[in-house]
């Protein structure tokens, strides 16, 4: 069975933070997969280099470790992890003037790093949220979307006189639209866009790999960001003003909007087969 058929009948409704299952120190084991459920020998091998890849919280993987998780992603297909073009999902007309619903499932998730996808019908969007302390890869395995990144301007390398209390400099990095297949994005807790938007041009599958996951206790909330142009504050200079061109942007926190509200759906495609961490790792 894949993916393909729990997509019509999604039912719970949960915010993007909320996709993610909160595990305990010592995780349960698994009920295990029917035998009919096959193994995916691509979706196998990410697993595997996770796990070595992610070290925990506070660090972030190395050149090589990243380059390496890279070349596995970028060679996936929708295929190796249950999902078809043909799908009738990836058909669906959006409706004029309704913003439709995102759909998250999670394939594997563990202390130290997540595996999920993200479903995105035409004109859907995922917020601008940041990633606090998180390394995130995403690879878009199906459709055309418009993504939108930042990066906070180090405190040191900026005025923060000229600086709003409610609002902080950012940078833009990424700022434009991609079609699967295209090659893997990163970000880092610090760089790469780590304060990144989604917006569906045509329905969109992302599959994304988060190490650490969201831990609210342990820090790591989702916050969710306005974004502001550089040049609205009317006190501004024409010196100060000459930022925006080199891509500067206010940020301003925001409640939870209702747009990062998303419907949890199981995962049926095809089985990873966990393994034990070894003595050494």
């Amino acid at each position: 069975m894949t993916i393909e058929v729990r997509l019509a009948g999604v039912s719970k409704s949960i915010r993007k933070k909320k996709c993610y299952r909160k595990t305990n120190s010592k995780r349960k084991q698994s009920p295990p997969r029917p035998t009919s459920t096959p193994v995916s020998f691509p979706l196998q091998r990410l697993y595997m280099s996770c796990k070595d890849v992610f070290k925990g919280v506070g660090t972030v993987p190395s050149p090589t470790d990243v380059q390496k998780l890279c070349h596995i992603l970028d060679g996936m297909m929708a295929e190796d992890v249950g999902l078809s073009r043909n799908l009738q999902f990836f058909k669906t007309r959006s409706i004029v003037g309704v913003t439709p619903k995102v759909a998250c499932t999670t394939i594997y998730q563990s202390e130290k790093f997540s595996l999920c996808i993200f479903f995105l019908p035409a004109n859907a969007v995922i917020p601008l949220h940041n990633h606090p302390g998180m390394t995130v890869f995403n690879k878009l395995l199906l459709g055309k979307v418009h993504i939108k990144s930042y990066d906070l301007v180090n405190s040191s390398d900026s005025d923060d006189s000229l600086s709003p209390s409610h609002m902080k400099l950012a940078s833009l990095k990424v700022d434009g639209v991609y079609s699967a297949p295209c090659d893997t994005s990163v970000l880092y807790p610090t760089s790469g866009g780590n304060i990144h938007a989604f917006r569906a041009i045509t329905p969109c599958a992302i599959l994304d790999v988060m190490g650490p996951p969201y831990s609210k206790k342990d820090g790591r909330d989702c916050s969710y960001y306005r974004d502001i142009p550089y040049t609205t504050l009317p006190y501004m200079s024409g010196e100060e003003r000459e930022r925006e061109r080199e891509g500067y942007w206010w940020l301003e926190e925001i409640e939870v909007p209702k747009e990062s509200e998303m419907e949890g759906i199981e995962y049926m495609g095809p089985r990873i087969i966990e393994t034990q961490t070894s003595s050494s790792s």
